[in-house]
């Protein structure tokens, strides 16, 4: 990476690009597509595509609820969130890496040191979005890059927020935008991923009635049934996939210290590796659900306070489904990546990304492969940040599939 390289990185890490998915303040993402498009273009990239996606495109049954809502709350959603394609080249195959320059929230104030980037997307993703850049300039000066083969960059929205891509990867994929060749920039340490994880959302509902902290005999305790039934599901669930996990997420009910919450909600967010993983999770959450719902009626029956919720718990509680149906990429051979980076060993479990929608895409071979990493870098967490040396052999990596690739013939 070149000084040109840094001072772009700088001005997207000012860009607040949290979607409206995280963030109710400003969205710049169409301010954050437009430097990075400028910066390719000045080496010589296309823009082959800016906008956002079409609202026909997106409605579909597996689009996660969270997404849905938004459409219909707020008519500019998708018109805020554009999606960016850049190649060089004409020539079949192509590679194509994806990239994403949605940030969770909360923006944080973008700084360098010399050696160390900070701020807001740093490693997640737009150090990797601009090393991905230096990466593709350098592979140029190969006169087989371009004339032999193509390279196309996808730098979405979409992938943060619970969105899953549907509205960034998704439509470009089913475009055409994809390669023989797709890797996916994101955090790996530099070790290629040949899988990714989709993940399904449940939501366990409870409503029932309210009651004043004088009588909470009146009424339904969600904070007691619900915060019972993390436990259980939580105990219950762990370990039923090896090729997924379960995260207990938000439990709410109010905040209010005068009183007896009778309706609340719990959160479960379920990943897995294969649609059969996935079936598996589902039916093991609904049998977990009634066991757990049949002990606490028993343990609580007796209770006074808590007699009414124990009698009317699986009356008042219903399992709703926020995401579910979406597609993981399974395991497979990537022979030019092995040339060029090692593999992310088998034992270790995979991670949810964008790369899931190339899962059903006939010829095509994709990979998750990144600087950094999404713990040590602090991604999605505060002081999130990505050293210039990480990035700097990010670049390398990049160069080197890229060259090899032509060279190879797109094998």
């Amino acid at each position: 990476m070149i000084g040109e390289d840094r001072d772009l990185l700088l001005e997207l890490l000012a860009l607040p690009t949290a979607g409206p998915l995280e963030t109710t303040d400003e969205v710049c993402l169409w301010e954050a597509a437009h430097a990075y498009s400028e910066a390719a273009e000045s080496f010589g990239m296309r823009t082959v595509h800016l906008g956002p996606a079409r609202e026909v495109d997106v409605l579909r049954h597996d689009v996660p609820a969270v997404v849905r809502e938004a459409i219909a709350e707020d008519p500019d959603f998708l018109a805020r969130q554009p999606n960016l394609v850049l190649r060089v080249g004409r020539a079949e195959p192509v590679v194509m890496f994806n990239v994403h320059l949605d940030t969770v929230a909360p923006f944080e104030p973008a700084g360098f040191d010399g050696a160390r980037f900070h701020g807001r997307g740093a490693i997640d993703a737009k150090g990797p979005a601009v090393a991905l850049l230096a990466g593709v300039r350098a592979a140029m000066a190969d006169p087989a890059v371009g004339r032999d083969v193509s390279v196309l960059i996808q730098a979405v929205s979409g992938e943060e927020g619970g969105a899953m891509g549907v509205f960034g990867t998704r439509p470009l994929v089913e475009a055409g935008y994809h390669g023989s060749l797709n890797v996916f920039c994101e955090p790996t340490g530099l070790r290629y991923l040949p899988r990714s994880t989709a993940a399904m959302t449940a939501c366990v509902r409870v409503r029932g009635e309210d009651a004043i902290d004088d009588r909470p005999q009146a009424g339904h305790n969600a904070s007691v049934l619900l915060g019972f039934l993390a436990q259980h599901l939580a105990g219950a669930l762990a370990g039923r996939v090896p090729d997924g996990r379960v995260c207990v997420a938000g439990l709410h009910t109010g905040h209010m210290h005068n009183r007896v919450y009778g309706s609340g909600e719990l959160l479960l967010n379920l990943s897995y590796g294969s649609t059969a993983s996935a079936r598996a999770l589902a039916a093991a959450l609904d049998v977990a659900l009634r066991e757990g719902l049949a002990e606490f009626t028993a343990r609580f029956r007796g209770v006074p306070p808590f007699h009414r919720t124990a009698v009317d718990a699986a009356a008042i509680t219903r399992l709703e489904w926020r995401k579910r149906g979406l597609p993981a990429l399974p395991p497979q051979d990537v022979p030019l990546l092995d040339a060029v980076a090692p593999r992310w060993p088998a034992h270790e479990p995979a991670f949810t990304c964008d790369a899931i929608w190339l899962a059903d895409v006939p010829g095509a071979r994709t990979a998750v492969l990144g600087p950094g990493s999404l713990e040590a870098n602090n991604a999605h967490a505060r002081g999130e940040h990505a050293d210039v040396a990480d990035l700097d052999r990010f670049t390398d990596v990049v160069r080197d599939i890229v060259v090899r690739f032509a060279r190879n013939g797109g094998t």
